[in-house]
């Protein structure tokens, strides 16, 4: 029988073997670990917003409606008279005051009639005198002295008609005002009383806008209240105006009364016929916290918004105030200090990774509040004592 010898390994060779083996495993396992490490710092994903800032400044509570500006006076001028447009003096767009010549009709015809009454009256009035000598000596009739007396006042009232009728062969302002349209031309024959407009004269030194506003706003609104204009036709220019005046009934067809504006126009920049958004103030808080709107969120019936903090977006429940504009009234939630996310919040979570991609545009906006708050008369106030202190 044949014996194989196996041969001994060493100590020594397998404890090199051992070691080269855990070796090994710990370096698998360490860059398994590098490997988890690595993969879960990519995973971490900041999500790219845009954000804004809070400042403070006044806000108002406001009724929005719109209105076409009216003239506080017009006339529509037409001929009392009848005849031929002889002569024209105004074109339009002039200013013509109350009382100034606006055209001349043929006159000829009127000063003949006036000629006619004059003479008509004189003898009358010559027949008159005889018959009151013999009158009074009983030597005519009652009724021939009635009948005289008669003709007397007919023609007095015709020689005042062939008066006021060359008179009113001149056509003059009613009003004073602007020539909005003129319609006369000359050589035209113009009837009395006709309903077409020789001359539309507007005044325009104050304007009126008229709104209808709800029944329920009717508490709200007061004389003198301060309204706010936003004309497109001005580049969306902004002018003050002041309720005027306040129907004291409700239209039953609509539910709404009405409300009429005062616009001064010293400037004579507005004109009637403009269209204008109108926003009638209730009130307004001053030194208010105020927040973008597009920050707001609404979840669950609350209002929530995402506070960037270390890059970190939290959401934060709020109460609002008044909203006016771009901007809300913040009244409890935030401090003011905060960048809350205006874009790309939609879809964001409580807690999540964010990068604010316009830095550039929060400082801007931080140095422009600093600005206006700067600019505002109480702190010009304030800088103004300062300066005094320090000079003296």
């Amino acid at each position: 029988m044949t014996i194989k010898t196996i041969p001994l390994i060493g100590f020594n060779a397998l404890t090199v073997l051992t070691l080269l083996s855990a070796s090994t495993l710990l370096a698998g396992c360490g860059g398994a670990d590098a490997t988890s490490k690595e993969s879960n710092e990519k995973l971490v994903i900041s999500v790219p917003v845009e954000a804004g800032a809070l400042h403070i400044g006044d806000i108002s509570s406001n009724y929005t409606t719109t209105a076409v500006l009216e003239a506080k006076e017009e006339a529509y001028v037409v001929a009392r008279a009848s005849g031929i447009i002889e002569h024209i003096y105004v074109e339009e767009g002039d200013y013509v005051k109350k009382g100034q010549v606006l055209a001349q009709l043929e006159p000829e015809r009127y000063r003949l009639n006036l000629s006619r009454a004059k003479a008509d009256l004189v003898g009358i009035e010559k027949e008159l005198a005889k018959i009151d000598k013999v009158y009074n000596k009983k030597l005519v009739s009652d009724d021939t002295y009635d009948k005289i007396s008669a003709q007397y006042a007919s023609t007095k009232a015709t020689l005042s008609l062939a008066e006021l009728d060359l008179k009113e062969a001149t056509i003059v302002a009613p009003i004073s005002g602007y020539i909005a349209t003129r319609n006369a031309k000359v050589g035209n024959l113009t009837e009395s009383f006709q309903r077409a407009q020789m001359f539309h004269i507007v005044e325009q030194n104050q304007l009126y806008g008229v709104v209808y506003l709800p029944e329920k706003e009717l508490s709200r609104v007061h004389k003198d209240q301060a309204a706010t204009l936003t004309l497109s036709a001005l580049q969306d220019s902004k002018v003050d105006a002041f309720v005027e005046r306040i129907s004291p009934v409700i239209d039953p067809a609509t539910g709404t009364f009405k409300v009429t504006l005062r616009v001064p126009n010293d400037e004579h920049l507005l004109k009637a016929g403009m269209f204008a958004h109108v926003d009638l103030n209730y009130d307004t808080h001053q030194q208010a916290t105020l927040m973008p709107r597009k920050a707001m969120l609404s979840i669950d019936n609350k209002i929530n918004v995402f506070v960037v903090t270390d890059g970190i977006a939290h959401k934060q429940e709020i109460r609002i105030g008044y909203q006016e504009g771009d901007y809300v009234e913040i009244l409890s939630g935030l401090s003011g200090d905060e960048h809350v996310v205006i874009t790309g919040h939609q879809n964001l979570k409580d807690q999540a990774p964010v990068e604010i991609v316009n830095p550039e545009a929060l400082l801007l906006q931080a140095q422009s509040h600093e600005q206006a708050i700067s600019n505002t008369p109480q702190q010009n106030e304030e800088n103004a004592s300062l300066d005094a202190n320090h000079t003296s």
